[in-house]
């Protein structure tokens, strides 16, 4: 079968179908585990210990804003409640590759982003990192100035290794499908950052002298009670992530005390108490009808000890930055000039009392973990927090038998060495561990931590490669080569001397902020003869798993196995891009690579291979959607192909003009293939392919249209 045949067969069947298992003749080799590493002292997955024979916490050392790196057990003491504990464990853990990282490129805005980063795995050293927007919280002033700084920490500074998550309080939230290395969905992710009409800051930071605020009258009560509901939500989630992680919280408004006004019940303003917690616990809701101030400490100590327990440490962002104390044009100042100058007085000592109490909670929060507070400045210092979580110090200590009495206890360590600053976890509660723990986990927990989890679980080797199809029947799917580990797999004897396996495939999208978008289960019972078998123990299985997508947008790609004799589950995902075609845009699906059986007939063997040999030929095809002009003739298009490593350019193939089959009825969906001869000398490693069809001799230039696919090649 022809590759151009095979592919419109491919792209053309029913969108919808269930789960097909067949084994290939000869697939690619199934990806390995990674090996194992070492770690230091204790199981660095568990950075704060809270247990009965040991506590251990987590301690950055600096010195002038450096990280030091070369202590010893000995420069270090470490205080419970004032007592001095005897240090039984020590470990340095680095999050940093040991190899330098090469400097992130600038991107060029008229350029497409560059290549994915490697895909994510467990046991490498890496920084972790949520960067919570608090948008019920933030004044379109800030949020402007957010967006243009996680645009350059994405683009100049973000490391191929750092897991990031751009997050929202005020919208849908997801937690760990967040997290990602890849910078396409962070930059899709910082793109629909906006200013919330529920925002209990209006669109300036400060409220112009002599003006009502416009936004005023759409405020949402209640941001506080949903900001706190947001962090524990995001904290809950993070502690699944294994090591030490960092939240990185962005606010113009997060105070310890507040008199925030609220719409209550059927219009009078009134005052709401944020200190009580309901039976199901969520924050409870009481009305102080007197105007006392609101002491909401106790809340964010309680997000604080969340925090502690589940290894991650906040740094706040004051995203009020510098601010002009005094009048500016927007001021309406009235009266004489003894009027205004006692008016401009009390607005400098009102403006700088406010800047100072909406920064206080997030200061506090801050500290209580082991972080600090950005303040004072428009650039937010992002690269200064991502340089203190490069590495940490574990310091464990036993604990004696009043560290359990369920009361706070207060932990304080100490460098011995002079110049140097400290900062660690203030404290925690003295309940330990196996009393916290909320049981055994059933598996459909299990599987939807794999399905959400950005690292893999490995009971199951399991390998996706996911493109984006659409035909103009059932719309836009994203189609899943999916491979599985038979090894991994419990077969059993069947009737007629073949073995047999049940398993079920549970397939997510996940979209902005995290929200499931669609999700399908399939069940599948392969039957194979003991041919097929042995062909299957040596090469692996595979399978086709279609999930639909019904809105345009950039989505993450879940899929988790698992086997339903052993309960063992397996996950992979995948970036996906789904165009607007009905932008009437040019468009390109994603690209599917394949073996050919032999050169001549250019056959598609193992369509979705993402394993390859130097010096063998890589097929790849796709479809360009909306490439006709306005009289229904094909453009003047051309593809160019490359083959890129670390963002390094390996091949450039020649622009190729693009042409219709003789059997392309529609031009609007034409099906475009090609082939490349990989280098004999190539290095094993990560590879990605990428294609690019741009139209020539236009009247303005447009950015190509690009898509990306990732392989592996092996000796």
């Amino acid at each position: 079968m022809k590759i151009k045949a095979f592919l419109a067969l491919l792209l053309s069947l029913c969108m919808f179908l269930p789960v097909l298992a067949q084994t290939l003749p000869a697939p690619p080799p199934p990806p390995q585990k990674p090996a194992d590493k070492q770690k230091p002292g204790d199981d660095q997955d568990d950075v704060v210990r809270i247990t009965t024979n040991l506590v251990q916490v987590d301690a950055v050392v600096t010195k002038d804003g450096k990280p030091v790196t070369d202590l010893t057990a000995d420069d270090f003491e470490i205080y419970e409640d004032g007592r001095k504990q005897t240090i039984t464990s020590f470990a340095y853990i680095s999050n940093v590759p040991s190899a330098p990282a090469p400097q992130p490129v600038p991107v060029d805005k008229n350029k497409p982003l560059g290549p994915p980063n490697p895909r994510v795995t467990p046991n490498e050293p890496r920084r972790i990192v949520a960067f919570v927007v608090d948008d019920l919280g933030l004044s379109g002033e800030s949020m402007g100035q957010v967006r243009k700084q996680l645009k350059k920490f994405i683009t100049e500074q973000q490391q191929p290794n750092d897991l990031v998550a751009i997050i929202r309080t005020g919208g849908e939230l997801g937690v760990l499908q967040q997290f990602t290395n890849d910078k396409r969905l962070l930059m899709r992710a910082m793109e629909r950052l906006r200013w919330n009409g529920c925002s209990r800051v209006g669109m300036s930071v400060f409220t112009p002298v002599g003006s009502e605020d416009p936004t005023a009258p759409y405020r949402c009560g209640n941001t506080y009670n949903q900001t706190f509901r947001a962090l524990r939500f995001i904290l809950d989630g993070m502690g699944e992530l294994p090591g030490r992680k960092s939240l990185v919280l962005m606010s113009d408004d997060m105070p310890r005390e507040t008199q925030e006004l609220r719409l209550g019940g059927d219009g009078p303003l009134q005052r709401e108490s944020l200190s009580g917690r309901s039976n199901s616990g969520d924050l409870g809701r009481e009305f102080d009808q007197f105007g006392n101030t609101i002491d909401m400490s106790g809340l964010l100590q309680r997000i604080a000890e969340k925090a502690i327990r589940a290894s991650v440490v906040i740094y706040s962002v004051d995203t009020q930055g510098l601010q002009v104390l005094g009048p500016t044009a927007a001021d309406n100042l009235r009266g004489d000039s003894r009027m205004i100058t006692h008016t401009i007085n009390d607005l400098i000592a009102s403006r700088s009392r406010q800047l100072w109490q909406r920064r206080e909670g997030g200061d506090l929060i801050a500290r209580q973990t082991g972080g600090y507070q950005i303040r004072n400045s428009n650039s937010f210092k992002i690269e200064q927090i991502m340089t203190d979580q490069s590495g940490y110090y574990l310091l464990g200590y036993r604990p004696g038998e009043e560290t359990f009495n369920r009361r706070f206890h207060h932990i304080k360590a100490k460098v011995k060495r002079s110049g140097m600053t400290l900062r660690t976890r203030y404290g925690f509660f003295g309940v330990s561990e196996e009393e916290a723990n909320r049981g055994k986990r059933t598996a459909r927990d299990l599987t939807n931590l794999a399905l959400a989890s950005p690292f893999a679980a490995q009971d199951i080797n399991i390998d996706i490669s996911p493109f984006f199809a659409n035909d103009k029947i059932n719309g836009s799917v994203v189609r899943s080569f999916v491979y599985l580990e038979a090894k991994d797999m419990t077969f059993t004897p069947g009737p007629e001397g073949r073995q047999q396996a049940a398993f079920d495939l549970h397939g997510v999208i996940f979209g902005d902020n995290g929200s499931v978008v669609e999700q399908r289960t399939r069940g599948a019972t392969v039957s194979l003869s003991q041919r097929d078998y042995e062909m299957a123990m040596r090469n692996g299985m595979q399978l086709t798993f279609d999930i639909p997508v019904r809105k345009p947008g950039a989505y993450q790609v879940r899929i988790a196995a698992r086997d339903r004799a052993s309960s063992k589950i397996g996950s992979a995902g995948q970036f996906v891009v789904v165009p607007n075609l009905g932008d009437k845009k040019l468009a390109v699906s994603g690209v599917i690579l394949g073996t050919g059986s032999d050169a001549a007939s250019h056959d598609l063997a193992s369509p979705g291979a993402r394993r390859f040999t130097p010096n063998s030929e890589v097929h790849f095809a796709f479809m360009i959607y909306n490439g006709t002009n306005e009289s229904g003739a094909l453009r003047n298009l051309v593809m160019q192909a490359r083959l890129m490593r670390d963002d390094k350019d390996v091949f450039t193939g020649p622009e190729v003009p693009i042409r219709a089959g003789a059997n392309q009825t529609d031009l609007s969906r034409v099906i475009t293939s090609g082939s490349l001869r990989l280098p004999p000398d190539l290095e094993p490693g990560n590879y990605y392919l990428q294609v690019a069809v741009a139209e020539v001799g236009g009247k303005k230039k447009v950015v190509p249209v690009v898509q990306w696919a990732d392989f592996e090649i092996e000796k």
